[in-house]
């Protein structure tokens, strides 16, 4: 596990510098995820079908997930701080070229160029704040940088949506750009320079799930849930048009909805993994199939729909927090490479599960995308109790709460 420099600086700076990391988390991720809720304003102004604009998650993630192991392995002499500044101005220079981009194909190839960045920092971005507090805080500074990634999948799509009905989604991502420069600036003042340490191999990135059977049965299952949720969510805005005609105002409330419930998810599960890790990622998961059930349902009234939302939202919150402790429990000494690994399988199935659910809304309506992401979730769960490997890992959890609680 990553410890703290040698080089002094007081606790107040150092949590200074973990938030500025956690910042960074919340840009990065929220930039990946910004299109689910504005898939139907994009698709009309570039005249493309909902589907297709999907491809602007798929194309970021399949980059992210496939580029980790070699971009942080190639970048293993870089000095982190340094790293990072380039990564936030990538991120900067990109969300400006796709809120101006005059065309489908620019803004294609300008997200899958950002998706290398975003990649890089889920990969780096938690050993950078662990390093920057004293070691006996590590695990802690871990907990509230993941939080980042939490906040951002809750919070950052109803933002994006909320900000692009006050402009447009051009507006969005032009206002994401300048957040994205604040943050660099905020690394380039804030962060202390932090050499590579720990470097890892591209190799023993990939001979990891190999070697390490209680990783990869837990890959098996984020794979599964991740697959599921965003075949589905993706297509949250259209799913909600077509089946309760609700306006454009009424998706910006139930996306917002939907964060207040993953935040209340986070915090829920952030005192349920110490007690029961494999049990709190078992309840998420099904949480997650009766919401999508719910939304199948009973989705065709306002009141089912929120419903439905609000489960959803609680219940993907639980399970993120589940996931991540679940990969730094079956993989403690491999702090970086499990990382590389959760990033390439995570952001591999936020591209395949907005590729297959647009397949099937363009093929079969978005009904059934909901349906294909319920099978999916499903399956996780089955996964998650017909194996053992995740009983050792609630059992680490439970010995290391810092990791497990968010403060």
């Amino acid at each position: 596990m990553v410890t703290d420099d040698a080089q002094p600086r007081s606790l107040a700076r150092a949590w200074l510098g973990v938030a500025v990391i956690t910042a960074s988390l919340f840009t990065f991720v929220t930039t990946e995820l910004m299109p689910v809720g504005l898939l139907t304003p994009i698709s009309a102004n570039l005249d493309v079908s909902v589907g297709v604009a999907g491809l602007m998650i798929t194309l970021y993630g399949i980059s992210a997930g496939l580029s980790v192991p070699f971009v942080v392995a190639w970048t293993r002499r870089v000095n982190r701080r340094v790293l990072l500044s380039v990564l936030l101005a990538v991120l900067a220079a990109g969300n400006l070229v796709v809120g101006l981009a005059p065309s489908f194909p620019l803004v294609l190839g300008t997200r899958l160029v950002m998706g290398f960045a975003n990649g890089a920092f889920w990969a780096i971005g938690v050993s950078m704040a662990m390093r920057m507090v004293p070691g006996h805080l590590a695990s802690r500074a871990a907990a509230v940088a993941l939080s980042g990634i939490s906040i951002a999948t809750v919070v950052g799509i109803p933002l994006g949506t909320m900000l692009a009905e006050l402009t447009s989604w051009r507006g969005t991502f032009l206002i994401w750009s300048g957040l994205s420069a604040l943050v660099l600036l905020l690394v380039a003042t804030v962060i202390p320079s932090l050499p590579s340490q720990n470097a890892v191999p591209v190799r023993d990135v990939f001979s990891l799930p190999v070697t390490n059977r209680q990783l990869r049965v837990v890959m098996y299952a984020v794979t599964l849930y991740v697959l599921g949720h965003f075949a589905a969510y993706t297509f949250i805005r259209p799913y909600a048009e077509q089946n309760t005609h609700v306006t454009a105002a009424f998706i910006s409330v139930l996306l917002v909805v939907y964060g207040v419930g993953g935040a209340v998810g986070n915090v829920v599960a952030g005192h349920t993994v110490t007690k029961n890790l494999r049990g709190s990622f078992v309840v998420a998961c099904a949480g997650l199939v009766t919401a999508m059930l719910l939304l199948l349902g009973i989705g065709h009234t306002r009141v089912g729909l929120i419903t439905a939302v609000v489960l959803w939202g609680v219940s993907f919150g639980a399970a993120n927090l589940c996931q991540i402790n679940l990969m730094l429990a079956a993989a403690p000494d491999t702090f970086e490479a499990a990382m590389s690994i959760n990033t390439l399988g995570y952001n591999t199935s936020i591209a395949l599960g907005a590729l297959f659910g647009g397949l099937f809304a363009d093929g079969l309506g978005v009904t059934s995308a909901v349906w294909f992401g319920v099978a999916l979730a499903a399956a996780a769960v089955l996964v998650t109790l017909a194996t053992g490997g995740g009983r050792r890992a609630a059992q680490l959890s439970a010995e290391d709460d810092a990791l497990a609680t968010i403060t």
